[in-house]
């Protein structure tokens, strides 16, 4: 009878074998989703804890000082010795507990993403979130955001963990979605926390329908965890700024040429001292905690006499924006935070360098931005314009994901109406630091730690 044969046997076990492995698939699918909506929610929460906890260390250690004692002399002391204790300990538990911690964490999280590297959440939570307390709160030059990335990534890892997700490759989604979080947290611009794992991590990140879902997913609940502690305000509010003329576009491209030279220079000179570091160090504890407490006590010392040049950035790039800043204290701002955030960095301290890297295009843009005015002075050209384009050129130049900075400086400052005069300035900071042969900051800093490991990886298109 028809449908009886061998041939109908098969169809009918061939039939159930593809709607048993849709439902699995679909089951998978939805799985991941759910997990990743909880990252995302986790991440959120924690990421704006980080935040606040790092503000009031930052606020108490700086204020302290100044309320036991009157004395010059003694709230100098006083500065360093805190800040040094706070450095100090943040170095300890670096070294002694989770060495991975050091630094913002986000080339780490690319090598995990390789399977080069293990993602120990149970030791890098706690240790990047006490680390970096004690980091970021004794007033060193390094960004809250690199660390919220790496917490982000391991509260990935750890969900995973719990949610018994066995298939590698969505372990590294959920690592990924985390790491989108990390950026949407700390930033507030969820758009720029997408745009950072496809971009940035476009080697490591596994394309895929789910995948894409997934990291969306991370960092809209990251955003709206965010949002229902915080005001949700843009964090960097810039006055409203008309689109510059026509024939003024050519400045902004000009000054995306210097931010390449500016950027490789950074690159380098932060790629030498980590070198140097590393060769003082020689591996022992006490070389590496004595050598953080002593650059924390005179970030904490430097905090007294000139508050501008310690700290993440931010609020120098308030002061900046407000026209608060003549140009030889931006000179001077400028020179100073470019070793301040260097040492801090590549001294192996737990925290970022996005921050310090905005507050330096910022200061960059505005002392361009006051020599445009002074050779043009009929162009009427807003300094506040090459200061928001200015942040994203020097992202662009050093991270070497400009995407990434352009929608960043966007959702940040809300400064819409720039956007092609950003475009313009990261594409010539882009340019200028392929011309000279610059590589992506977190490339070549995975590739050392990697190399330090004994593990030979090269990135393809690097």
């Amino acid at each position: 009878m028809p449908g009886n044969g061998p041939d109908s046997t098969q169809k009918r076990q061939h039939s159930i074998r593809v709607l048993k492995n849709w439902r699995e698939s679909g089951h998978e699918a939805l799985k991941t989703l759910l997990l990743a909506v909880i990252v995302g929610l986790l991440v959120g929460f924690v990421g704006v804890g980080f935040e606040l906890s790092t503000t009031w260390v930052f606020n108490q250690r700086a204020q302290l000082p100044h309320t036991w004692f009157e004395d010059k002399a003694a709230v100098v002391a006083t500065a360093f010795a805190l800040s040094a204790l706070l450095a100090g300990a943040a170095y300890y538990l670096v070294k002694r507990y989770a060495p991975e911690t050091g630094g913002s964490g986000i080339p780490e999280i690319e090598a995990s993403l390789q399977d080069f590297r293990p993602v120990r959440w149970w030791r890098v939570i706690p240790v990047k979130f006490i680390g970096g307390l004690g980091s970021l709160g004794s007033g060193m030059v390094l960004g809250r955001e690199g660390p919220t990335v790496q917490l982000g990534a391991n509260i990935g890892q750890m969900i995973s963990d719990i949610g018994r997700v066995k298939n590698n490759d969505m372990r590294h989604v959920l690592l990924a979605a985390g790491s989108a979080a990390g950026i949407a947290t700390a930033f507030n611009a969820p758009l720029a926390g997408i745009l950072f794992v496809v971009e940035e991590m476009r080697s490591e990140f596994k394309y895929g329908l789910l995948s894409v879902k997934a990291v969306f997913v991370g960092a809209v609940f990251a955003t709206i965890a965010c949002r229902v502690i915080t005001s949700g305000a843009p964090i960097l509010l810039m006055p409203e700024f008309a689109m510059p003329a026509q024939s003024s576009l050519w400045l902004y491209f000009v000054l995306g040429l210097l931010f390449g030279l500016v950027g490789v220079g950074f690159n380098s000179f932060l790629l030498f001292l980590q070198q140097k570091f590393l060769d003082f160090y020689q591996g022992k504890m006490s070389r590496f905690v004595i050598t953080g407490a002593f650059v924390g006590g005179c970030c904490g010392v430097f905090g007294i006499y000139l508050p501008e040049i310690i700290g993440g950035g931010f609020d120098v790039v308030r002061q900046v924006s407000a026209g608060q800043l003549g140009i030889g204290m931006l000179l001077l701002v400028f020179a100073l935070r470019f070793l301040t955030s260097t040492i801090s960095f590549s001294s192996g301290a737990p925290g970022g360098i996005f921050s310090p890297l905005l507050a330096l295009g910022a200061s960059f843009g505005a002392i361009f931005g006051f020599g445009a005015q002074l050779l043009f002075p009929e162009s009427d050209l807003p300094v506040g314009t090459f200061i928001v384009a200015g942040m994203g050129g020097l992202f662009a130049a050093t991270v070497r994901a400009p995407l990434t900075g352009i929608i960043l400086v966007l959702e940040m400052t809300s400064s819409y109406t720039l956007m092609l005069p950003i475009i313009i300035t990261c594409l010539g900071a882009a340019i200028v630091a392929q011309i000279l042969g610059g590589r992506p900051l977190y490339t070549v800093l995975m590739e050392k730690i990697l190399e330090r490991n004994g593990i030979a990886f090269k990135r393809e298109g690097a």
